[in-house]
């Protein structure tokens, strides 16, 4: 005995139950946050220690003796007003002590508040094959007290209800993972459920079919690449989605580009079907990032849009750098020529947008042999007016 209660009263961990000393009541109490409570630590007799010798902590903070009462020379209590929010969901660790420092007995108190309404419960399928939801908490989301998040599903005419099983690989917590068996051309009906020690709550449900909330892996096999010597473009190229191929849709695509010491990305929207499109107006002699994302539209017939990829990873690519020598006395103004071409490009590219939508190739080839014969005709001019200043 003498062993046993030596190993009992060293031992240096906070307890969250009884032991043979002492008890408190009431044990492991949940409250409201604001609420107040009266806790009492009772002796037990044969240990011969005296009530007004004990003392308390809150999660190690010794407190305050105006807050104790000496109930009888086997009983002390505290009380606690206003109590904040846990501040660890296993519970706010209430302790009495022996007058030596010692852990006669502990409870855990948990404060906090019942859950809100979840929010926004939107939800994806990655290739058609799985489903990913997600949502917000209600109101400020923090509830101080270990609160379970349920996801439901059911077929929306039949079907027996299911719950969503999140695994140890998923990192974020208001989120829910549903890997396979799940029914393509039948919407589903999905909501959340919250419930804690205080209460519950539940979200409005949402209805959805699958082929409508697809979305794919990032195009793959991205390459960025010149376009001969004009020191303004860049083509870029890419492949479909390969785990899509067996399923009869239209992908959209969405490019963004970026200079190297840029953090202000550019996106090109009217892509459409195409697998290359011809980025222009470029500066020379620059490095570009590009990334291309997907978008699949109209799965298995599918009426609405699908959901945007994530973005692929970043191609780097340059320009050619613009070596054109510097202009002689007779030559016009230094700046003219550039203003005097970027003039005709404007013009040049404002009707290719007039004509053609998107990244289209209509008269790209023409244009290519102008800016090639209006490059070289620079060149020319240039070297011909050095040669009459030697």
């Amino acid at each position: 005995m003498f062993s046993f209660m030596f190993l009992l009263l060293s031992a240096p961990h906070v307890l969250c139950s009884s032991t043979h000393v002492a008890v408190i009541s009431p044990q492991d109490p949940i409250l409201r946050i604001g609420s107040s409570l009266t806790a009492t630590c009772t002796l037990d007799p044969e240990f011969g220690l005296h009530a007004s010798t004990l003392y308390w902590t809150l999660n190690g903070m010794r407190l305050s003796i105006s807050t104790y009462s000496v109930m009888s020379s086997d009983a002390l209590s505290v009380t606690l007003h206003n109590l904040n929010g846990s501040q660890q969901q296993s519970g706010d660790n209430l302790v009495c002590h022996g007058a030596d420092g010692h852990v006669l007995a502990g409870s855990c108190l948990y404060v906090g508040t019942p859950p809100e309404k979840p929010l926004n419960v939107t939800c994806w399928s990655r290739n058609t094959k799985d489903l990913s939801c997600k949502w917000s908490p209600g109101g400020a989301g923090e509830t101080h007290i270990r609160t379970k998040y349920t996801l439901k599903y059911k077929l929306r005419w039949y079907g027996t209800e299911k719950e969503c099983e999140n695994d140890g690989a998923v990192k974020q917590r208001y989120s829910c993972y549903i890997p396979r068996n799940l029914a393509l051309f039948t919407p589903y009906e999905i909501w959340v459920e919250a419930t804690n020690q205080l209460g519950s709550a539940t979200s409005d449900i949402t209805t959805l079919d699958i082929l409508d909330v697809v979305t794919t892996d990032p195009p793959a096999n991205v390459q960025v690449s010149r376009v001969g010597d004009l020191d303004d473009q860049l083509t870029v190229r890419w492949a479909s989605p390969p785990e899509l191929k067996d399923i009869l849709f239209q992908a959209k695509y969405q490019i963004r580009y970026r200079l190297e010491d840029s953090s202000e990305w550019k996106v090109v929207d009217d892509v459409g079907n195409l697998t290359s499109c011809r980025l222009a107006g470029l500066r020379p002699g620059t490095v570009y990032f590009v990334q291309v994302r997907c978008n699949p539209v109209g799965i298995y017939g599918s009426r609405r849009a699908g959901i945007w990829s994530n973005w692929s990873h970043p191609t780097a690519a340059s320009t050619p750098s613009d070596k054109r020598p510097q202009s002689g006395s007779c030559d016009p103004k230094p700046g003219e020529q550039n203003s005097t071409l970027r003039r005709e490009l404007k013009q040049f590219f404002g009707w290719v947008r007039k004509h053609a939508a998107g990244c289209s190739g209509m008269s790209i080839k023409l244009y290519d042999q102008w800016r090639v014969w209006l490059q070289k005709s620079h060149r020319t001019r240039n070297q011909i007016l050095q040669d009459d200043n030697s």
